[in-house]
């Protein structure tokens, strides 16, 4: 295939690092995947080998040009916030790569809070000071040292040094963005005492930002994009109004909304958060974020711990053995509630349980429940965003079982459309590249590009579906404040 019409594309999750190629009809090609998994040396700590990343991004890159052959550019998708420090001189990382799950800042923020300064522990701002505090200063200096979320990480190395840039999507999780002004918050860098050569250049998300010499050919990098901006970009999610729900361990909802930025980078009254979703040519693109902490690790919790279904696939066919849940309702705040309510002190809840109550009844309310939850983060980005959302593409893990996708069409009260490939990051990553490139035209070219696997309408009768929502809203309140000390935690 001719270079000029494919891109390599780089995708680095929560567990691993995969990459392909998509070429210029939107098609996925050579997919190679390996694992890399976070550790956590102890409760509420999540590190990641920053060079364990490089090498794999490396190797499987090397794989995917050898099957498919040359590439006109590469685009690169990331879990956000992680964090990683390193020494410029040798491309070190200073330690292990802080993951954006790590609470070990918490003291931090709530220390911040108390001067005025809202940070939330999940962002990058305080794993940078972290990471500097245990650094030998005599050894590696300071003016040496780099940040870098992990898309920085990886293109300092595929650009063997030359190229210290990060794009607006992955500086706008670090708390560390004017969002006025799209650059870097000098007022709240020196508030937190960094120094500014530790920040790279934010660069657009889509165009030439810097060489991959590491690569045969040295392509261009002319696509960066935070990993739900990709999925967003990769459901071909492109004009105001259109939204995209992922659903893996946690979910996230994404709502394009237009070229207006926020007022300031706080929580909105219905608990989501303004996110850019791309910029070009130094405009700015916006939308919405709402967050779901738990979903399919509800499943995992089946699987795992209550050994209830033998797989994640089998949730499907043991919910399926029964004709509804008899009654019974889960709440999946495992980790507390994100969006509304922003409850840490949350917890999970089964109600509603008989003597006949069984695993089926069981395992269906978790499903059900997630696609309660979908619908809470629906409704909030609609508050917030002040339109309608007429429609939800859906990926992710949980968007493979057919049942409840049912079930969530039917919370939603709209059509789902399910996105042709499990994770629509990588699709994503190649967008942004292509479209830095001259692959794809425009956005408008990209909205032509969506072909849904599938599409589920409502199909329950809205008597039975308002009973649905009324009785997990109930069971929803009950979870709240379940752990009063968290809870009143908020950031």
């Amino acid at each position: 295939m001719d270079a000029a019409n494919q891109a390599l594309v780089i995708d680095i999750g929560s567990s691993s690092v995969r990459c392909g190629a998509v070429d210029d009809t939107g098609q996925l090609r050579a997919l190679r995947s390996r694992e890399v998994l976070p550790t956590t040396p102890s409760p509420g700590l999540v590190e990641l080998d920053a060079h364990a990343l490089i090498e794999a991004v490396l190797a499987l890159s090397a794989e995917v040009i050898a099957e498919v052959g040359a590439v006109s550019c590469v685009g690169i998708a990331n879990q956000r916030a992680t964090t990683v420090v390193w020494d410029a001189r040798d491309g070190q990382a200073l330690g292990p790569a802080i993951g954006w799950q790590d609470l070990r800042t918490v003291g931090t923020c709530l220390e911040l809070q108390a001067q005025g300064i809202r940070i939330a522990p999940n962002a990058s701002a305080t794993k940078i000071q972290w990471l500097i505090a245990n650094v030998d200063s005599h050894t590696h200096p300071i003016e040496f040292l780099r940040f870098g979320t992990l898309d920085s990480w990886v293109i300092w190395h595929l650009s063997q040094g030359a190229s210290h840039v990060t794009d607006l999507t992955n500086a706008g999780v670090t708390s560390l963005i004017d969002v006025t002004t799209c650059s870097w918050d000098q007022a709240m860098i020196e508030a937190l005492a960094l120094p500014a050569s530790l920040f790279g250049t934010i660069v657009d998300s889509y165009g030439e930002s810097a060489r991959a010499t590491a690569l045969p050919g040295s392509p261009p990098i002319t696509g960066i994009l935070g990993d739900q901006q990709a999925s967003l970009l990769g459901q071909s999610c492109v004009k105001c109004g259109d939204a995209k729900l992922t659903l893996g361990t946690g979910a996230m909802l994404d709502l394009v909304l237009g070229d207006t930025p926020p007022a300031e980078a706080k929580r909105n009254e219905h608990g989501t958060f303004p996110i850019p979703t791309w910029q070009h040519q130094g405009q700015a693109t916006w939308g919405l974020e709402a967050i779901a902490l738990s979903a399919g690790s509800c499943v995992e919790w089946l699987r795992d711990d209550l050994g209830i279904i033998e797989s994640a696939e089998h949730s499907e066919a043991v919910a399926a053995s029964v004709a509804s849940a008899e009654g019974v309702t889960f709440v999946p705040a495992l980790l507390g509630l994100g969006t509304p309510v922003w409850d840490f002190g949350a917890r999970g809840l089964l109600m509603g349980l008989t003597r006949g109550s069984n695993r089926a009844h069981i395992t269906r309310a978790v499903l059900e429940g997630i696609a309660q939850r979908a619908r809470d983060l629906v409704d909030a980005a609609e508050l917030d965003g002040g339109l309608a959302i007429e429609r939800v593409r859906v990926d992710g893990g949980m968007s493979a079982n057919d049942l409840f996708l049912d079930m969530l069409a039917d919370a939603l009260e709209r059509p789902i459309e399910v996105a042709p490939v499990l994770e629509a990051t990588v699709l994503g990553a190649g967008y942004a590249a292509g479209l830095g490139t001259g692959i794809f035209r425009d956005l408008d070219h990209i909205a032509s590009l969506w072909s849904p696997r599938l599409t589920k309408e409502a199909t329950m009768d809205p008597f039975f579906r308002g009973l649905a929502r009324e009785a997990y809203l109930e069971a929803r309140g009950r979870s709240e404040r379940s752990i009063p000390g968290l809870s009143d935690i908020d950031f």
